[in-house]
């Protein structure tokens, strides 16, 4: 995922497309591995797609594809695939119907440029769309808006079994489990074991996170830990299974 926009950057604006694409990637069993931040800068944006499309079977941009001076991920995209960026003839149409008459100006007209040969990536809620070129798909920043158009992408996104997630809670400091459940993650090499500590009014605990896409594996590795907290009088809690 490439992140585009100053706005983040300054700190003016919180991304919350991460977690989306995240998340929506993961029930279709696509395993988002980098995600980078970058700025509304041509050449960080080429570069930045370059290198992740011959990296990643697929990459997602958020960002940039706007009416204004700053929006230039479209041209980025572009020069990047070495293609030219044309109007493209749908875009144009969708856009035009959405303005009243007068309305549709260059300014607008700028959001119905796409590198030759690109995918239209449908909009239902403000009919600007998003396009695609080759394993490369670009969406808006709003988040509304880019969860809308990942619905027209879940035919063409093809992955694997989805990934599946127990967390189990123990109330202990992350230090005085660390060898428990290094021992865990020893004993089940396809499961992604994950620790994060919390504090609530003075309480110190950590939530263990199994993740996988084998479900009896997945269910093993909790158990792992669930016996060994019993065995050691450990309080543990499960507080999901997402299925």
């Amino acid at each position: 995922m490439i992140v585009i926009g100053d706005e983040i950057l300054s700190g003016r604006t919180r991304d919350a497309n991460l977690a989306t694409l995240a998340t929506w990637l993961d029930a279709r069993g696509v395993q988002l591995r980098e995600a980078r931040v970058i700025p509304d800068v041509p050449d960080i944006i080429a570069e930045a797609v370059n290198t992740c499309r011959r990296a990643h079977d697929y990459v997602f941009t958020t960002g940039g594809i706007g009416p204004t001076h700053d929006d230039v991920t479209a041209e980025s995209v572009a020069r990047a695939l070495g293609l030219p960026l044309d109007v493209h003839p749908e875009a144009w149409r969708l856009l035009e119907a959405q303005y009243a008459p007068g309305e549709f100006t260059p300014a607008r007209q700028r959001m119905a440029r796409v590198p030759k040969g690109g995918r239209l990536i449908a909009n239902p809620i403000s009919a600007a769309p998003g396009f695609a070129v080759g394993n490369v798909y670009v969406l808006a920043g709003v988040p509304m808006i880019m969860e809308a158009m990942l619905d027209s992408l879940a035919h063409e996104i093809v992955g694997g079994a989805p990934m599946r997630s127990i967390t189990i809670r123990l109330d202990e400091s992350e230090s005085k489990v660390a060898d428990l459940l290094a021992r865990v993650q020893a004993d089940a090499p396809t499961v992604s074991v994950g620790s994060y500590p919390f504090y609530v009014a003075g309480h110190v605990g950590v939530q263990v996170v199994f993740r996988a896409t084998d479900s009896q594996a997945l269910e093993r590795a909790a158990r792992v830990l669930e016996d060994a907290a019993a065995r050691t009088g450990l309080v543990c809690d499960r507080v999901d299974a997402l299925p």
